[in-house]
């Protein structure tokens, strides 16, 4: 089914249709991205079967604001509060520690999660529609099957699956690559996968040079 994502009526049945538990694809700047209420394990299971994705592969969570990521952690590092301050609503993810009673599914069962908060107008309404059916955020990654290109425009999602799949149609993304995600669980941040916000604009904001990915890193989405 196709949504026109300019008209509000359409945003609120996507997020209706999140928070019974199923699919909706939806645009961000970076890519499309196929979403699940992130707070339900099995609500992110058919994520994994839609995409044919190894379950070991953790998810981004998206959410619709600075605040609403606390569902998520029990508390926002400091580097991390930093780089959200700077850059979000927009094309970051922090990696910080996950509240392990919460998106166990999407975070593969690891104890840090991926959090970001996409700048999207149409990611954005859908967020704060779903916020407050109850939906604390979406596990959203790229809406195609896995190890495929990731999709820019509706047309490519629609391609990539069965017509029952719900698209949110936002137009074309803008930024067309993943967003950056950076590791901010510990003293050092570590830049984790490049994007649009480079690592010299990333260590300005920080004051500090970021670490290179080591042993401890998490496992992440695109790494």
């Amino acid at each position: 089914m196709n949504l026109d994502g300019s008209r509000p009526d359409a945003v609120s049945k996507a997020a209706q249709h999140l928070a019974e538990g199923e699919l909706v694809a939806f645009p961000t700047e970076t890519v499309y991205g196929l979403g699940a209420r992130a707070d339900r394990d099995s609500a992110v299971a058919r994520i994994f079967a839609a995409k044919e994705r190894p379950r070991d592969h953790p998810l981004i969570v998206h959410v619709a604001d600075a605040q609403a990521a606390l569902a998520f952690t029990p508390a926002l590092p400091d580097m991390a509060a930093r780089l959200i301050t700077a850059y979000w609503p927009g094309p970051l993810t922090v990696v910080v520690p996950r509240r392990l009673d919460i998106a166990a599914a999407a975070a593969a069962d690891q104890d840090s999660i991926g959090l970001r908060c996409p700048a999207h107008p149409v990611a954005q309404a859908l967020l704060q529609e779903a916020l407050a059916l109850g939906v604390a955020g979406l596990a959203a990654p790229s809406a195609n099957r896995f190890g495929r290109i990731s999709p820019t425009t509706a047309d490519h999602v629609r391609a990539e699956f069965d017509l029952g799949l719900w698209v949110l149609d936002g137009g074309a993304c803008s930024v067309g690559i993943e967003s950056t995600i950076v590791d901010c669980r510990f003293d050092e941040p570590v830049l984790l996968r490049p994007g649009q916000i480079t690592r010299p604009q990333l260590e300005a904001t920080l004051g500090r040079a970021l670490g290179e990915r080591g042993g401890q890193s998490p496992r992440v989405s695109g790494s």
